[in-house]
């Protein structure tokens, strides 16, 4: 049974903000909820208010969760997971005062637990520190990591023939990759610099930095969004068009956030994430980021040959042709294609 792991969530500090012109006013006033701690569940209602302890005469409150108005009494369905900010404009007078708390929502289920059956086994470079694995046109793009390592590489995954090889500098730790109108979209680990290729002949056409996120780990696509995870619960959602990080997902169970989210691939309508150093993955919905199964595949690793570079599962490919999962791991001498069932 795969184990995951729970993380109690701090509620954060309320904070005043004031706006128009009036002079701010010694903060007093407080949004409250009626959820314990102010820890909820996806699915749940809970009612907002404001603490008022000075009688401050009000005319008017306001609310938004993430931005969208809201009712006092709030429906928490189709909304993002993990912490999430709920502002209260208040009229006191002709001026007003903007508050704001944090609210933490769960999911309201469990991850179902995934079961695998190998299909295949393929050769698999042995000496490649596989960071990022994606399928395009039935042959498969691999991205590798360390210093003076890194590489972009097509291989025929039958033989394990590589088509194409594209070293990306030693200054560069190379992370995963994902394929979309014609591009591969590569990123680094820690050097905040993402480079875009011509797919077809490994021409480097543009970069692109991170932004709001320190660090670039996996990256995959739906056809239309580009989703980037940094080692954290976070999941980045990149602009198309300018790469820009515009929006985020934050990855939670039931329990609480879970962390380490790396190579990433898009299947079916959901995100499939390594965890990192947990030979394991999570299958995320991406409209909210609930982990709503796991897979563990930490049995494929005494199937590889045991060598002193051997290191973690890490490498997730869906083969729309076969329909069928293929996973790999850092220096590892094996690609694996199998099927998943839920158990």
């Amino acid at each position: 049974m795969y184990s995951i792991k729970a993380f109690i969530i701090t509620i954060l500090s309320v904070t005043i903000i004031s706006c128009g012109n009036s002079t701010p006013q010694k903060p007093s006033l407080s949004i409250t909820t009626d959820a314990k701690s102010n820890i909820t569940i996806l699915g749940e209602t809970i009612n907002l208010s404001i603490k008022n302890p000075k009688g401050i005469e009000i005319s008017a409150i306001s609310y938004t969760l993430n931005g969208e108005p809201v009712d006092a009494s709030l429906k928490l369905d189709n909304v993002l997971l993990g912490i999430q900010t709920v502002k209260a404009t208040v009229s006191i007078g002709d001026a007003s005062e903007v508050i704001e708390t944090k609210i933490t929502i769960l999911n309201n289920q469990s991850p179902k637990v995934y079961g695998y059956k190998i299909i295949n086994e393929y050769p698999h470079d042995i000496s490649s520190y596989t960071q990022g694995l994606e399928f395009h046109n039935g042959e498969l793009y691999e991205s590798t990591g360390q210093y003076g390592e890194s590489k972009l590489r097509k291989v025929d995954y039958k033989t394990g023939e590589v088509l194409q090889n594209k070293a990306i500098g030693n200054q560069y730790f190379g992370e995963g990759l994902t394929i979309m109108n014609d591009h591969i979209y590569q990123l680094t680990w820690q050097e905040n610099i993402g480079f875009v290729y011509d797919v077809n002949t490994f021409e480097k056409k543009s970069s692109f930095t991170y932004g709001k996120s320190k660090e670039g780990w996996g990256i995959c696509n739906d056809g239309i969004n580009i989703y980037k995870s940094d080692g954290t619960e976070q999941i980045w959602l990149l602009n198309p068009e300018t790469l820009v990080e515009d929006s985020k997902l934050q990855v939670y169970t039931n329990k609480g956030k879970i962390i380490g989210m790396n190579e990433l691939e898009y299947v079916n309508g959901k995100i499939y994430a390594n965890r990192y150093q947990k030979n394991g993955v999570a299958i995320i919905n991406p409209k909210n980021g609930a982990i709503e199964g796991v897979i563990d595949f930490s049995p494929l690793h005494n199937l590889v040959q045991q060598h002193a570079g051997l290191d973690v599962l890490n490498g997730i490919a869906y083969n729309p042709d076969t329909k069928t999962l293929f996973v790999t791991g850092k220096r590892w001498d094996k690609l694996f294609e199998v099927e998943v069932f839920e158990k």
